[in-house]
């Protein structure tokens, strides 16, 4: 195959241009949530397989299901996979190259409670955006993937290894499902790229991430409106929450190092959630008898996370025997999602990072930065579990995981073309 240019990968690239806009618009509309037992994403994968039929790829969908029964050491248990569908597509090399794949995941967080301007499935497209739930995290990176695809089938190009796109179930929440589904029934690859939403910069490392409750129970409903002391979790909640701070100043003092050099907050420690009653009008004036704090942890890549955690709970421990109300009503430790998600590192001198670094330079005509991801995601799990070296690489947006969340298309093509070029160049005869 003869040596391709910057140039030739936007020519194979935007006639597509339309087509791709309207296929992020569809998968937008296509509500594919995923809640922490199960999800939605089969109605939106028909949409991308449909999509492909008119391109003229064959586009497999398949089952999930067989992972529950698959003792894999990182699957959540507390997860079901009925009618959760994996797509596939795989272009067959020539055998003198590397592979690659080209991994994205389907599912969306849900809307969550009001605060859209707008329908979270609009899909709307306006001043150079797309809007909607799920287009920055990542179905806007999942039609990147598509167009390198489409491109080389187009032109007719047959590399030297081979590329394989998936778009996968069950990364949200923790999850990990459908990679690990995709990886079990034997789909691999010599690397992996993951276009996450990373603003047109190269992600060479993962955090790793724990979410858990902290729940305190304590007094009786029955004692209000009684003479007896009404006990109420709400105001200790306080000093767990200063204990809470108190860790977040400890971690914050970890060295940053490797990818995360220059990271202010390498580790960062955050509370997601405080509850004990709510303020709606449903809800009757009462004091509170149980409130939860819901704690986010993340961890450095070379960190042992399962120990971090066995210290901290051992830290609360200490806390709660200190405290006259905690030594009464200890504080429940009740992990959200089960196990940890576990982050990753590719070394700086690494082949697929070189050929990335290249590519998006050539292609974007300007120097690109090589950073780490400020989160955790199915990198860490292909990486770590399943040896195959790992990027992220992804467009411009924002508002993941929050209202009006919006990619910025031209970030979605400029995507396409750098992936294209790396795929061009790592599986090359």
């Amino acid at each position: 195959m003869k040596s391709t240019t910057a140039r030739d990968v936007r020519r194979w690239i935007r006639p597509l241009r339309g087509e791709l806009r309207r296929l992020l618009q569809d998968l937008v509309k296509a509500n594919s949530v995923a809640v922490l037992a199960g999800g939605n994403e089969t109605p939106a994968q028909r949409v991308l397989q449909a999509f492909f039929r008119e391109q003229g790829i064959r586009a497999e969908l398949y089952s999930t299901d067989f992972i529950e029964d698959s003792g894999h050491p990182q699957l959540r248990r507390n997860k079901r996979y009925a009618g959760r569908k994996n797509l596939s597509v795989r272009l067959s090399g020539s055998g003198r190259g590397r592979s690659l794949l080209l991994n994205g995941h389907m599912d969306t967080v849900p809307p969550g409670n009001g605060g859209w301007s707008r329908s979270p499935w609009s899909g709307l497209s306006r001043q150079g955006c797309v809007h909607g739930l799920g287009s920055f995290d990542m179905k806007g990176g999942v039609v990147a993937n598509a167009a390198v695809i489409c491109a080389l089938r187009r032109e007719g190009v047959r590399l030297g290894g081979d590329l394989l796109f998936e778009s996968v179930v069950d990364e949200e929440w923790g999850g990990g499902g459908g990679t690990i589904a995709a990886r079990l029934r034997g789909d691999t690859a010599d690397a992996c790229v993951i276009p996450e939403g990373t603003q047109l910069e190269i992600y060479r490392a993962t955090r790793g991430g724990f979410v858990v409750d902290l729940v305190i129970e304590a007094g009786d409903p029955a004692g209000y409106f009684s003479r007896a002391e009404v006990v109420s979790p709400a105001l200790p909640m306080g000093r767990l929450l200063n204990w809470i701070d108190e860790l977040v100043k400890e971690r914050g003092t970890l060295p940053p190092k490797g990818a995360y050099l220059g990271f202010p907050d390498p580790a960062p420690v955050q509370v997601l959630a405080v509850e004990a009653n709510r303020l709606d009008p449903t809800v009757p004036l009462s004091v509170p008898s149980r409130a939860t704090v819901r704690v986010y942890l993340q961890f450095l890549p070379e960190e042992n996370v399962d120990q971090v955690i066995a210290a901290v709970r051992k830290r609360l421990e200490r806390f709660c025997a200190s405290d006259p109300f905690f030594r009464k009503y200890p504080v429940q430790w009740k992990p959200l999602i089960g196990g940890p998600l576990y982050g990753h590192e590719l070394p700086a001198d690494h082949p697929w990072l070189e050929c990335m670094q290249t590519s998006a330079t050539s292609v974007l005509e300007r120097p690109v930065v090589t950073t780490a991801a400020p989160y955790p995601c199915d990198a860490g799990l292909i990486h770590r579990d399943f040896g195959i070296p790992t990027l992220l690489f992804g467009p411009c947006g924002a508002g993941a995981h929050n209202p009006d969340e919006y990619v910025e298309f031209e970030s979605v093509m400029e995507t396409a073309e750098v992936l294209l070029s790396a795929a061009l160049t790592w599986c090359s005869g």
